[in-house]
């Protein structure tokens, strides 16, 4: 089975092979083909990768191109895994935002609506070739904004695009293991969008464990998202939410932690991932140490000016060791062997959550099997819940259309809409801002 990784120069593929290396079962991956525009980074990622595979038998082989539609034929699963513009681009919206008072997370608020207008025109061209290409393949797309993302690409392909994400999945972790459950046995009660959503259940054997944790200040106060939020306004919520919300519950905070910030993440990011392709530039240099050493700062330093400002200290070394790959991998094994399985994914609605249409892309608990990822029926959003989401919807929305139709004024609307941005005369300044230090912004008329 062939897997054409797209971004397979980027930093986070070793995550993805290595979880291949341990899949040892029948109808396994055994060829990868990684694709990326920067021949340089591609042969940084090759010689990590290759590092990884010393001495594992029948490793899955490796190839790589710099050719999109080489890369697409004869793929039977696709991972999107592409950063439009690079960490240069991600920095750029942080700090274009930060300049107008406004967050410039790269998902979330100013900086995730800049990131989708400059990223759905080229996931729509990458969904066009699949179908075209490669028409029997499983896309899983991974590139942020992903569930925006995911909804541009199910436009041409339909419920053959399937986004994933690792937040659910460390949230659900998190929560099991603060109650002291198996998560492996434990359904988790998740709904919203990507980077919105709410954990409002987790049963063990039909009983809900969720409100023994919500009564239990010491027990919420054991694991991140408790120490992030606080307990009184988790039991306020009666609900665990997603960490991304900590930027529309302590925006003002939150906006204040990061302009006073040394550098921003995708400033340090970006700093950092140079550094490491730069010392792989040297043929001698130990590829698979060096992209540990450097994986392991960036993991320790995520989301840090969030838990400075809660005071939630340190992350837990258990959250160091990603999830996405985890997630992907479930997904490609139960669609190409039929091992039905239970996972939180990013699909289109089918009446899930009432308070969207059909088509918009949620995340929420799926059945997954040879047929694909079928959202399981779950409990309407609470009130607060439901308005927030249906208002990030309506902008997700605006992203798309204005990216079909190249309107300047449609991205204005979008900015203007967010509730992290609420004003049109800062989103004016922000698509100005924005259109002067991004080229692939320049469709915009």
């Amino acid at each position: 089975m062939r897997l054409t990784i797209l971004g397979g120069g980027g930093f986070r593929v070793p995550l993805v092979y290595g979880a291949l290396l341990g899949d040892r079962a029948e109808g396994r991956v055994t060829e990868v083909v990684l694709h990326d525009l920067d021949a340089g980074r591609l042969n940084a990622v090759s010689r990590v990768l290759a590092e990884q595979a010393a001495g594992v038998p029948d490793a899955p082989g490796v190839r790589a191109t710099t050719d999109l539609d080489e890369a697409l034929r004869g793929a039977d699963f696709v991972f999107s895994a592409i950063r439009v513009g690079g960490l240069e681009g991600r920095a750029q919206d942080e700090r274009v935002a930060l300049a107008h008072g406004v967050l410039g997370q790269e998902t979330v608020g100013a900086g995730g609506i800049a990131y989708g207008l400059r990223t759905v025109p080229v996931a729509v061209d990458i969904a066009r070739r699949v179908a075209r290409l490669a028409p029997d393949a499983w896309l899983i797309n991974f590139t942020n904004p992903a569930g925006l993302v995911t909804e541009a690409m199910s436009r041409h392909l339909g419920d053959r695009v399937i986004g994933i994400c690792d937040s659910p999945v460390g949230l659900g972790r998190r929560i099991a293991r603060a109650l002291g459950v198996d998560p492996g046995t434990a359904w988790i009660d998740y709904a919203g969008l990507n980077h919105l959503g709410w954990v409002r259940g987790l049963r063990v054997a039909g009983r809900d464990q969720l409100p023994r944790l919500l009564a239990d200040p010491a027990m919420l106060g054991s694991f991140e998202e408790g120490r992030l939020f606080g307990a009184d306004w988790l039991r306020s919520l009666g609900a665990i939410p997603n960490e991304y919300l900590h930027y529309y519950y302590f925006n003002r905070e939150t906006v204040r932690a990061y302009r006073q910030a040394e550098q921003t993440r995708g400033a340090f990011l970006h700093h950092q991932q140079a550094r490491f392709y730069e010392e792989l530039r040297d043929p001698g240099a130990p590829a698979l140490d060096t992209w540990n050493r450097t994986r392991h700062e960036r993991e320790a330093t995520y989301m840090a000016e969030n838990r400075r400002t809660a005071g939630a200290g340190e992350r837990e070394a258990e959250d160091l060791s990603g999830g996405y790959e985890k997630v992907a991998l479930a997904l490609m094994r139960a669609i190409a062997r039929d091992e039905r399985t239970t996972l939180i994914l990013n699909v289109r609605n089918r009446g899930t959550l009432s308070a969207l249409d059909s088509e918009a892309v949620v995340e929420v608990p799926c059945l997954v099997d040879a047929g694909g990822a079928h959202p399981v029926s779950v409990e309407p959003l609470p009130g607060h819940a439901t308005g927030l989401v249906c208002a990030v919807k309506a902008v997700e929305r605006e992203v798309l259309a204005a990216a079909e139709s190249g309107s300047r004024e449609t991205a204005v609307k979008a900015f203007a809409l967010h509730p992290l941005v609420d004003s049109v005369n800062v989103a004016r300044g922000l698509v100005e801002d924005y259109m002067g230090v991004h080229p692939g912004l320049a469709y915009l008329k």
